[in-house]
């Protein structure tokens, strides 16, 4: 296997020998996998630590995926930015479909569907749509004109460096945008393993992704992709299945999610009725306008709060009261807004949360509702329902055409020897893809099932000890509170993070603790995968056309992959650096790098293909003018980037 990765023997074998030697590897690799997680099965029976547990799968995998990297190392220029050309189409499928199942589609796609019920489904057929544009208008074409990077294509079609030097910004935007999602989902997967620090496990799991990506480029990526997609299907269907078969005797959670769905919505129909949930519901409301009033005079309102503290800490004090009671109080205090700003910052968003849990269903949508409103309904609920509808289908529009022009997807497509493998590639992909897409819609309607109906209405100090265990790893992701202190679970009084359900639900199905291990490593191995396409593409991109296409033409192939390297290195630091801050969630910072490829790139490209007559001028200019609109409408609407940059002025979407 060494031989195999490390020199170019394979180039030498004929393709189908080639193929045949790739079957009997990852062969072994598969039946490897399946052989550690039951060795590890056993050894938690018989005592092994959780913690352990997680330490070994963390150093499995991320040691895994570098051994990978150092047997796949190589200073050649074709090896480094196109694996050689001579990928199968099989398996270039393979780590395509590992390469676009970052940490927001393993992870944070079955959470979107458990939040927002059929809206979610618009991320399903976008992604989906784009992997048919991708076969039918880019990929072949691509591969056909035969350059490394997607602004090389630019540079080399439209001519001069205006458009290639637009691409390349473009390109390491929307890549170094999605790269940041991705390390984040490293940080709170590798912290949820083994229980360190968020910002440890970010650079833990990054040592990881620059030893393939540093050493190997592009051929280490490839094989490196391919290995990790058997780890993240198998984990992905593997608790599902189980969870399917647990609720309904049924071990295909496929056909099984129209069943669960109509329990579903008879179990809302009760929980939105209920008394209690009713109870804690109006104590939200309560608390929103309370956050409302204190709002309109902040100044005397956080005055006034202080004063009342600390009056209730000396009474505390002169009266000689418990320990514990004084700390509570001093706690208190303590805990207030130190200043005008940042009792503003706090109310509101205290406010907002209050105001979605004053709402049926913890401010969820039924989940068998196409859209929200009403269409038959009074004004109000028909516009809510039309401005719904708009939005589903524009969601739809911008992840298809963001999907298409994803830069480190497009890349794939140069590394397979013809034209005819680029399309079979895509197919492959798409195959490898929906067998995970199928399943996430599944997946969270069994876990909105059995949060429903086996969660809710549990007494507080009954509850299964994962949810104190997420309590302590992040409060953000998982936390309870007994509102109406009735010692009951109610909906409303559970907050849950969409990006920890994946995570939950071996858990959730009662499955041991070493399937949860393999659960994450599934999103480790998603995120890793993603991350290290992306980190290519940019330090390709700088090194190829940057570097060597602009200001040095006569520059040695090593030269080339050695600048690549450093960039690549300077880049994954950075991008480290940025994620550790926890600028946004991933599902922002996802939509963003879609919505900036979509404005970018796909425009300049399929004109570039299809019409002749387009010129370099035209696709510099469109390229700027739709990263400009998309930036632009992004920092008037999107409350992180608004809170950034210190916009207060009111939300104004366009068409609603």
């Amino acid at each position: 296997m060494a031989g195999f990765f490390g020199t170019r023997d394979g180039a030498r074998l004929s393709g189908r020998q080639f193929k045949a030697q790739l079957n009997r590897i990852y062969g072994c690799y598969t039946l490897g996998v399946v052989l550690f997680v039951g060795l590890l099965a056993v050894a938690e029976r018989m005592g092994l630590p959780r913690l352990w547990i997680g330490f070994i799968f963390l150093m499995a995998t991320i040691g895994l995926y570098a051994g990978i990297g150092v047997m796949s190392r190589t200073t050649d220029a074709a090896e480094y930015y196109v694996a050689g050309r001579r990928v199968p189409a099989l398996y270039n499928g393979m780590a395509t479909g590992a390469d676009w199942m970052s940490a927001a589609s393993f992870i944070g796609l079955a959470g979107t569907l458990y939040l927002t019920g059929y809206n979610g489904l618009a991320f399903i057929m976008g992604w989906t749509g784009g992997y048919c544009l991708v076969a039918l208008v880019l990929a072949p074409y691509l591969r056909k004109f035969g350059q490394f990077t997607i602004p090389d294509f630019l540079g080399e079609r439209y001519g001069g460096y205006l458009p290639r030097l637009i691409g390349l910004a473009a390109a390491i935007l929307c890549s170094f945008t999605y790269l940041v999602a991705q390390i984040y989902g490293v940080g709170l997967i590798t912290s949820y393993l083994t229980g360190i620090a968020f910002e440890l496990g970010i650079f833990l799991g990054l040592g990881g992704i620059l030893v393939c990506s540093f050493l190997g480029g592009m051929r280490a990526v490839t094989w490196t992709q391919v290995a990790q997609y058997i780890i993240l299907v198998l984990a992905y269907l593997v608790p599902v299945v189980w969870l399917s078969g647990k609720q309904t005797g049924v071990p295909v959670p496929q056909l099984m999610y129209g069943l669960q769905l109509e329990k579903i919505s008879a179990k809302e129909a009760q929980l939105a009725s209920d008394p209690r949930e009713q109870e804690v519901r109006a104590i939200y409301k309560q608390r929103a306008q309370t956050l409302q009033d204190k709002l309109r005079h902040p100044a005397e309102s956080l005055a006034a709060d202080k004063q009342a503290a600390k009056k209730k800490l000396d009474q505390l004090n002169s009266r000689n009261a418990s320990v514990a009671e004084i700390a509570v109080a001093g706690k208190a205090l303590a805990s207030l807004p130190k200043d005008e700003a940042e009792a503003r910052k706090a109310w509101t968003q205290a406010s907002a949360q209050a105001e979605v849990k004053s709402r049926p269903l913890n401010g969820m949508p039924q989940h068998a509702a196409q859209f929200l409103g009403d269409p038959d309904g009074t004004a109000e609920e028909k516009s809510l329902y039309n401005s719904s509808r708009r939005n589903f289908l524009a969601l739809v529009f911008c992840l298809m055409v963001g999907t298409a022009a994803l830069p480190h997807i497009l890349m794939r497509y140069y590394t397979v020897p013809n034209v005819r493998q680029a399309r079979q590639s895509v197919a492959w992909s798409l195959l490898f893809i929906a067998l995970l897409y199928l399943t996430a819609p599944a997946l969270a309607v069994l876990v909105k099932y059995e949060i429903f109906t086996n969660l809710v209405g549990t007494p507080f100090d009954q509850l299964p000890a994962w949810v104190h265990a997420w309590s302590r790893v992040d409060p953000t992701m998982l936390s309870v509170a007994d509102v109406n202190h009735d010692n009951v679970l109610q909906l409303n009084e559970l907050s849950i993070n969409g990006d920890i359900i994946v995570l939950l639900t071996p858990e959730l199905a009662g499955l041991p603790y070493v399937v949860s291990g393999l659960v994450a490593a599934g999103g480790l191995a998603a995120a890793l995968s993603t991350a290290d396409g992306l980190l290519l593409t940019i330090a390709n991109a700088l090194g190829h056309d940057l570097y060597y296409k602009m200001i040095d033409p006569q520059a040695s192939t090593v030269s080339r992959v050695t600048v690549s390297k450093i960039l690549l290195l300077i880049v994954a630091l950075s991008a480290a650096y940025v994620a550790a801050q926890k600028p946004a969630d991933i599902l922002f910072l996802v939509a963003a790098a879609f919505s900036f490829a979509a404005a970018s790139f796909f425009p300049a490209l399929s004109l570039g293909i299809f019409w002749k007559r387009a010129t370099g001028t035209a696709a510099a200019l469109g390229m700027v003018a739709g990263l400009g609109v998309t930036f632009y409408y992004m920092l008037c609407n999107q409350p992180w980037l608004r809170a950034t940059f210190g916009i207060h002025s009111p939300v104004q979407l366009w068409w609603g």
